[in-house]
């Protein structure tokens, strides 16, 4: 999706992606690509490809179409794509004098897709916006990797500028604990767990530095929010494999508390900036049945802040101080 204006500069937004159905085909052509980026999954190809097709897209496939069909929206489609899709046409809305565009990573639109017509209009700067706030060389470093192959064809590439992060940055930061207040109202949980995407322990300990970022940002939040250290927690969900990942583990948290006596929590995920399968599924279903199953009453799950305009307004506002920074 391109919203477009006679400039030659844009602001493009790219998200993770998504299968185009909710059928088996379509999320095996999708995690094919996806579970191919070597940043990814970085083991060796000769292991991992045999694995990955003979072993976990066969398997995964019809269970993980099976979740995307129980929150597919009419009509419309995926929520990711969906929510990104209004993101971006409420951001052009707030910035008419930008060319603002959306891209996936993994499927459609892909990177390539979403500048090219950017090129034939003459593109000479690029601002990239990966809706990562916190920086993964798993998430943003892909983004970069995709976004260089396509200028490198480029006869006359633009100039490109990457906000690699935005974990710190205050008008984000007030949009999500503006956004959780208002969803808390006017009867919060006895406590809030703030929810990230998990990556292996040893992408962290060769430097990746999304648990530091995750930290920062989770404490920034609850500051806002006033809560005290007993009321909140910060944990990573959405693990793969058998190796070691970020702890504590989202699921794991839930089911101590609710083994405490717990018996109302809330959930908020800042590290998404749309609502998806892993916030709309696996915590507001799996992990709230897991919850009550484990002795809790109720698991509320806090939206993302998808298309809202505390959002529009904190992503125009860092747009405008990264402009500001681009010497003319």
């Amino acid at each position: 999706m391109t919203t477009t204006q006679p400039d030659a500069s844009a602001v493009l937004l790219v998200n993770l992606g998504t299968p185009d159905a909710p059928t088996s085909a379509a999320v095996r052509r999708y995690l094919a690509q996806f579970l191919h980026d070597r940043r990814v999954v970085d083991l060796s190809r000769w292991l991992w490809c045999p694995l990955l097709h003979g072993a976990i897209l066969p398997l995964r496939s019809p269970r993980v179409a099976a979740q995307y069909a129980s929150i597919w929206l009419d009509g419309r489609g995926s929520p990711l794509r969906v929510h990104s899709e209004d993101l971006a046409q409420a951001l052009a809305a707030r910035l008419p004098q930008r060319t603002v565009a959306l891209a996936m990573r993994y499927g459609e639109p892909s990177i390539a897709t979403a500048l090219r017509p950017l090129r034939a209009a003459g593109l000479r700067r690029l601002l990239v916006l990966p809706l990562y706030p916190q920086y993964s060389h798993t998430t943003t470093a892909t983004v970069v990797d995709a976004i260089d192959t396509e200028l490198a064809s480029w006869p006359r590439p633009p100039e490109r500028h990457v906000i690699t992060s935005y974990h710190e940055d205050d008008g984000w930061l007030d949009a999500v604990a503006a956004s959780i207040a208002a969803a808390q109202a006017p009867a919060p949980g006895e406590r809030l767990l703030l929810s990230f995407h998990g990556i292996p322990e040893r992408y962290a300990a060769r430097g990746d530095p999304y648990p530091q970022q995750c930290q920062a940002s989770a404490q920034a939040i609850a500051a806002r929010l006033q809560l005290p250290p007993e009321r909140w927690r910060l944990a990573y969900q959405s693990r793969f494999g058998r190796e070691p990942w970020l702890g504590p583990a989202t699921l794991d948290v839930l089911r101590q508390w609710a083994r405490q006596g717990v018996r109302r929590v809330d959930v908020a995920c800042p590290g998404f900036a749309v609502d998806c399968l892993e916030t709309l599924q696996e915590i507001a279903r799996q992990y709230a049945q897991a919850f009550v199953a484990a002795g809790g009453e109720c698991l509320r799950y806090l939206p993302a802040l998808n298309a809202s305009s505390v959002h529009v307004e904190a992503l125009a506002g860092l747009i405008a101080r990264h402009d500001a920074g681009w010497v003319e």
